[in-house]
Protein backbone atom coordinates (compact mmCIF):
# COMPACT_ATOMS: atom_id res chain seq x y z
CA UNK A 1 0.00 0.00 0.00
CA UNK A 2 0.99 3.49 -0.73
CA UNK A 3 -0.05 6.16 1.92
CA UNK A 4 -0.76 10.12 0.06
CA UNK A 5 0.77 12.70 1.99
CA UNK A 6 -0.71 16.39 0.93
CA UNK A 7 2.02 18.57 1.52
CA UNK A 8 4.49 21.93 0.80
CA UNK A 9 6.96 23.41 1.90
CA UNK A 10 4.76 26.72 1.12
CA UNK A 11 2.74 25.40 4.65
CA UNK A 12 5.92 27.46 6.37
CA UNK A 13 5.45 30.46 5.36
CA UNK A 14 2.33 30.83 7.47
CA UNK A 15 4.51 33.00 9.95
CA UNK A 16 3.50 33.45 13.55
CA UNK A 17 6.29 33.64 15.26
CA UNK A 18 8.72 31.92 17.33
CA UNK A 19 7.21 31.82 20.55
CA UNK A 20 3.29 31.08 19.02
CA UNK A 21 1.77 27.45 19.50
CA UNK A 22 0.83 27.10 16.02
CA UNK A 23 4.27 27.78 14.22
CA UNK A 24 6.59 26.19 11.13
CA UNK A 25 8.28 24.14 13.21
CA UNK A 26 5.18 21.94 13.92
CA UNK A 27 5.17 20.79 10.26
CA UNK A 28 9.04 20.28 9.96
CA UNK A 29 8.94 18.16 13.53
CA UNK A 30 6.11 15.63 11.88
CA UNK A 31 7.97 15.82 8.21
CA UNK A 32 11.61 14.80 9.98
CA UNK A 33 9.48 11.78 12.08
CA UNK A 34 7.54 10.35 9.17
CA UNK A 35 11.01 10.29 6.82
CA UNK A 36 12.42 8.49 9.63
CA UNK A 37 9.97 5.38 9.69
CA UNK A 38 11.07 1.82 8.37
CA UNK A 39 7.70 2.52 6.51
CA UNK A 40 8.89 5.69 4.73
CA UNK A 41 9.22 4.35 1.16
CA UNK A 42 5.80 3.68 1.37
CA UNK A 43 4.99 7.51 1.82
CA UNK A 44 3.25 9.36 -1.47
CA UNK A 45 4.24 13.22 -1.15
CA UNK A 46 2.36 14.71 -3.13
CA UNK A 47 2.28 18.80 -3.82
CA UNK A 48 -0.82 20.38 -3.72
CA UNK A 49 -2.97 22.11 -6.96
CA UNK A 50 -2.49 25.61 -7.91
CA UNK A 51 -4.86 27.74 -6.01
CA UNK A 52 -7.52 28.16 -9.28
CA UNK A 53 -10.68 30.43 -8.77
CA UNK A 54 -12.74 27.89 -10.75
CA UNK A 55 -11.83 25.42 -8.21
CA UNK A 56 -10.78 26.71 -4.67
CA UNK A 57 -11.85 29.32 -4.67
CA UNK A 58 -15.21 28.32 -5.96
CA UNK A 59 -14.88 25.97 -2.93
CA UNK A 60 -13.87 28.76 -0.15
CA UNK A 61 -16.68 30.25 -1.59
CA UNK A 62 -19.44 27.39 -0.80
CA UNK A 63 -18.52 28.30 3.14
CA UNK A 64 -17.15 31.78 3.83
CA UNK A 65 -18.36 35.28 3.14
CA UNK A 66 -16.67 37.92 0.58
CA UNK A 67 -16.51 39.91 2.80
CA UNK A 68 -14.60 37.77 5.44
CA UNK A 69 -12.04 36.54 3.01
CA UNK A 70 -11.47 40.00 1.91
CA UNK A 71 -11.05 40.60 5.34
CA UNK A 72 -8.37 38.11 5.65
CA UNK A 73 -7.28 39.16 2.19
CA UNK A 74 -6.10 42.76 3.15
CA UNK A 75 -4.98 42.14 6.41
CA UNK A 76 -2.38 39.75 4.83
CA UNK A 77 -1.52 42.54 1.80
CA UNK A 78 -0.94 44.95 4.18
CA UNK A 79 1.73 43.55 6.46
CA UNK A 80 0.30 41.19 8.23
CA UNK A 81 -1.86 42.05 11.34
CA UNK A 82 -3.96 39.71 14.32
CA UNK A 83 -7.36 39.08 13.05
CA UNK A 84 -8.26 38.38 16.91
CA UNK A 85 -5.94 37.72 19.96
CA UNK A 86 -4.82 34.91 19.55
CA UNK A 87 -4.68 34.35 15.36
CA UNK A 88 -2.50 36.47 13.42
CA UNK A 89 -1.54 36.36 9.73
CA UNK A 90 1.82 37.58 7.73
CA UNK A 91 2.07 38.55 4.59
CA UNK A 92 1.67 35.01 2.96
CA UNK A 93 -0.88 33.66 5.11
CA UNK A 94 -4.12 34.28 2.95
CA UNK A 95 -2.04 32.74 -0.02
CA UNK A 96 -0.76 29.85 2.13
CA UNK A 97 -4.48 29.09 3.51
CA UNK A 98 -6.09 28.94 -0.23
CA UNK A 99 -3.02 25.85 -0.64
CA UNK A 100 -4.37 24.27 2.42
CA UNK A 101 -7.92 23.99 1.75
CA UNK A 102 -6.65 22.87 -2.31
CA UNK A 103 -4.53 20.52 -0.55
CA UNK A 104 -7.59 19.18 1.32
CA UNK A 105 -9.89 19.43 -2.40
CA UNK A 106 -6.71 16.95 -3.85
CA UNK A 107 -7.13 14.38 -0.60
CA UNK A 108 -10.44 14.40 -1.18
CA UNK A 109 -9.96 13.64 -4.94
CA UNK A 110 -7.46 10.84 -3.77
CA UNK A 111 -9.58 9.43 -1.44
CA UNK A 112 -12.95 8.94 -3.56
CA UNK A 113 -10.60 7.99 -6.25
CA UNK A 114 -8.50 4.96 -4.48
CA UNK A 115 -10.92 4.17 -2.14
CA UNK A 116 -8.24 4.62 0.31
CA UNK A 117 -7.50 7.11 3.26
CA UNK A 118 -4.90 10.02 2.66
CA UNK A 119 -3.39 12.57 5.12
CA UNK A 120 -3.37 16.05 4.82
CA UNK A 121 -0.39 17.75 6.53
CA UNK A 122 -1.41 21.42 6.43
CA UNK A 123 -1.17 24.15 8.09
CA UNK A 124 -2.77 27.34 9.21
CA UNK A 125 -5.50 24.62 11.22
CA UNK A 126 -9.37 26.06 10.05
CA UNK A 127 -11.82 23.80 12.68
CA UNK A 128 -12.30 26.97 14.53
CA UNK A 129 -13.15 29.54 11.27
CA UNK A 130 -16.75 30.46 11.15
CA UNK A 131 -18.19 31.16 7.72
CA UNK A 132 -17.43 35.23 8.66
CA UNK A 133 -14.98 34.74 11.25
CA UNK A 134 -11.73 33.61 12.06
CA UNK A 135 -10.19 32.75 15.45
CA UNK A 136 -8.13 30.32 17.61
CA UNK A 137 -5.31 29.98 15.58
CA UNK A 138 -7.72 29.22 12.15
CA UNK A 139 -8.20 31.09 9.00
CA UNK A 140 -10.01 28.99 6.55
CA UNK A 141 -12.64 25.90 7.35
CA UNK A 142 -11.00 23.85 5.10
CA UNK A 143 -12.40 20.44 6.93
CA UNK A 144 -15.89 21.97 6.08
CA UNK A 145 -14.98 23.40 2.66
CA UNK A 146 -13.78 19.49 2.08
CA UNK A 147 -16.74 18.14 3.05
CA UNK A 148 -18.77 20.65 0.47
CA UNK A 149 -16.59 19.91 -2.27
CA UNK A 150 -17.00 16.20 -2.09
CA UNK A 151 -20.70 16.73 -2.19
CA UNK A 152 -20.78 19.42 -4.98
CA UNK A 153 -18.59 17.33 -6.74
CA UNK A 154 -20.29 14.13 -6.84
CA UNK A 155 -17.73 12.29 -4.96
CA UNK A 156 -19.86 11.78 -2.23
CA UNK A 157 -24.01 11.44 -1.02
CA UNK A 158 -23.25 11.45 2.80
CA UNK A 159 -20.09 13.09 4.61
CA UNK A 160 -19.23 12.35 8.01
CA UNK A 161 -16.91 14.61 9.69
CA UNK A 162 -15.60 13.67 13.15
CA UNK A 163 -12.64 16.28 15.23
CA UNK A 164 -10.74 14.71 17.32
CA UNK A 165 -9.25 17.65 18.42
CA UNK A 166 -9.41 18.66 22.58
CA UNK A 167 -11.20 21.93 21.28
CA UNK A 168 -14.55 21.86 19.85
CA UNK A 169 -14.91 22.53 16.22
CA UNK A 170 -17.24 25.56 16.53
CA UNK A 171 -16.72 26.86 13.01
CA UNK A 172 -17.09 23.14 11.48
CA UNK A 173 -20.32 22.50 13.59
CA UNK A 174 -21.81 26.33 12.47
CA UNK A 175 -20.42 25.89 8.22
CA UNK A 176 -22.24 22.34 8.24
CA UNK A 177 -25.37 23.71 10.38
CA UNK A 178 -28.66 22.67 8.29
CA UNK A 179 -26.94 21.12 5.56
CA UNK A 180 -28.58 16.79 5.98
CA UNK A 181 -25.68 15.42 3.99
CA UNK A 182 -22.87 16.04 6.61
CA UNK A 183 -22.50 15.45 9.71
CA UNK A 184 -20.01 16.34 12.49
CA UNK A 185 -19.31 14.28 15.64
CA UNK A 186 -16.68 16.45 18.52
CA UNK A 187 -15.21 14.97 21.13
CA UNK A 188 -13.56 17.29 23.35
CA UNK A 189 -12.57 18.78 26.22
CA UNK A 190 -15.25 21.02 28.50
CA UNK A 191 -15.64 23.32 29.53
CA UNK A 192 -12.39 24.82 27.61
CA UNK A 193 -11.76 27.23 24.63
CA UNK A 194 -13.82 28.39 22.98
CA UNK A 195 -16.62 27.52 25.22
CA UNK A 196 -18.77 25.52 22.79
CA UNK A 197 -20.05 22.63 22.07
CA UNK A 198 -22.05 21.04 25.07
CA UNK A 199 -23.81 17.85 25.11
CA UNK A 200 -27.17 19.27 24.25
CA UNK A 201 -25.95 21.17 20.97
CA UNK A 202 -27.10 19.18 18.69
CA UNK A 203 -27.40 22.26 15.50
CA UNK A 204 -30.39 22.95 14.42
CA UNK A 205 -31.38 19.74 12.24
CA UNK A 206 -29.46 17.53 14.53
CA UNK A 207 -26.96 16.78 12.36
CA UNK A 208 -24.51 17.49 15.05
CA UNK A 209 -22.99 15.56 17.83
CA UNK A 210 -20.70 17.24 20.73
CA UNK A 211 -19.17 14.86 22.79
CA UNK A 212 -17.56 16.57 25.97
CA UNK A 213 -14.79 14.85 27.45
CA UNK A 214 -13.45 15.70 30.84
CA UNK A 215 -10.28 16.65 31.84
CA UNK A 216 -8.04 13.72 32.75
CA UNK A 217 -9.89 12.01 30.39
CA UNK A 218 -7.60 9.03 28.89
CA UNK A 219 -8.51 6.46 26.26
CA UNK A 220 -10.54 4.30 28.07
CA UNK A 221 -13.16 7.24 28.32
CA UNK A 222 -12.61 7.83 24.52
CA UNK A 223 -13.31 4.13 23.63
CA UNK A 224 -16.29 3.89 25.60
CA UNK A 225 -17.40 7.38 23.85
CA UNK A 226 -16.34 5.60 20.67
CA UNK A 227 -18.16 2.73 20.89
CA UNK A 228 -21.74 3.89 22.55
CA UNK A 229 -22.25 7.18 21.05
CA UNK A 230 -19.68 7.76 17.81
CA UNK A 231 -20.30 4.64 15.88
CA UNK A 232 -24.01 4.31 16.76
CA UNK A 233 -24.33 8.15 15.49
CA UNK A 234 -22.43 7.30 11.82
CA UNK A 235 -23.93 4.27 11.66
CA UNK A 236 -27.30 5.20 11.14
CA UNK A 237 -26.31 7.79 8.76
CA UNK A 238 -24.18 5.60 6.68
CA UNK A 239 -21.59 8.21 4.98
CA UNK A 240 -19.72 7.53 2.10
CA UNK A 241 -16.51 9.63 3.31
CA UNK A 242 -15.08 10.74 6.33
CA UNK A 243 -13.22 13.64 7.39
CA UNK A 244 -10.69 13.71 10.00
CA UNK A 245 -10.23 17.07 12.31
CA UNK A 246 -7.01 15.50 13.39
CA UNK A 247 -5.58 17.62 16.17
CA UNK A 248 -3.11 15.89 18.58
CA UNK A 249 -3.22 18.65 21.21
CA UNK A 250 -5.47 15.79 23.39
CA UNK A 251 -1.91 14.24 24.28
CA UNK A 252 -0.68 14.29 27.76
CA UNK A 253 2.08 16.30 26.92
CA UNK A 254 0.66 18.99 25.42
CA UNK A 255 0.28 22.61 26.82
CA UNK A 256 -2.81 23.93 25.73
CA UNK A 257 -5.14 21.60 27.27
CA UNK A 258 -5.63 18.55 29.94
CA UNK A 259 -6.65 15.99 28.00
CA UNK A 260 -4.78 12.23 28.98
CA UNK A 261 -3.88 10.92 25.51
CA UNK A 262 -0.62 9.11 24.20
CA UNK A 263 0.25 9.15 20.64
CA UNK A 264 -0.66 5.48 20.03
CA UNK A 265 -3.87 5.85 21.44
CA UNK A 266 -4.58 7.92 18.01
CA UNK A 267 -3.48 4.60 16.25
CA UNK A 268 -7.01 2.86 18.08
CA UNK A 269 -9.45 5.91 17.16
CA UNK A 270 -7.48 5.51 13.25
CA UNK A 271 -8.56 2.17 13.13
CA UNK A 272 -12.23 3.03 14.47
CA UNK A 273 -12.28 5.48 11.40
CA UNK A 274 -11.57 3.30 8.85
CA UNK A 275 -14.06 0.43 10.33
CA UNK A 276 -16.58 2.81 9.22
CA UNK A 277 -15.26 3.52 5.32
CA UNK A 278 -11.86 2.94 3.95
CA UNK A 279 -12.49 6.66 2.58
CA UNK A 280 -11.19 8.98 5.47
CA UNK A 281 -9.41 12.00 4.58
CA UNK A 282 -7.25 13.21 8.15
CA UNK A 283 -6.68 16.73 8.09
CA UNK A 284 -3.97 18.24 10.35
CA UNK A 285 -5.31 20.73 12.80
CA UNK A 286 -3.97 21.42 16.53
CA UNK A 287 -1.33 20.05 18.56
CA UNK A 288 1.59 21.99 20.09
CA UNK A 289 4.12 19.79 21.59
CA UNK A 290 6.22 18.94 18.86
CA UNK A 291 7.15 15.05 19.85
CA UNK A 292 3.50 14.13 20.65
CA UNK A 293 2.28 15.71 17.56
CA UNK A 294 4.80 13.94 15.20
CA UNK A 295 4.26 10.64 16.82
CA UNK A 296 0.59 10.76 16.90
CA UNK A 297 0.72 11.38 13.32
CA UNK A 298 3.43 8.48 12.67
CA UNK A 299 0.71 6.69 14.78
CA UNK A 300 -2.14 7.64 12.26
CA UNK A 301 -0.47 6.71 8.97
CA UNK A 302 0.69 3.53 10.41
CA UNK A 303 -2.39 2.24 11.23
CA UNK A 304 -3.30 3.16 8.07
CA UNK A 305 -0.60 0.91 6.31
CA UNK A 306 -1.76 -1.74 8.59
CA UNK A 307 -5.32 -1.79 8.16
Amino acid sequence: MVFPILYSDRFLDHQTGGMHPERSSRLTATVNALKATPWADQLEWRSPSPVTAERTMAAISRVHTPEYCDLIAGIAEGGGGMLDGDTLLSTASYDVARLAVSACLDGIDLVADRNSPAFALVRPPGHHTEPARGMGFCLLSSVAIAAQYALDSGQAQRVAILDWDVHHGNGTQAAIDGNPAIVFCSLHQFPHYPGTGRADDRGSIGNSLNIPMPMGATIEAYRTQFETKVRPFFTEFQPDLLIVSAGYDANRDDMLAGIELLPEDFGELTRFCLELTPKVLFVLEGGYNLPSLSESVVATIEACLKH
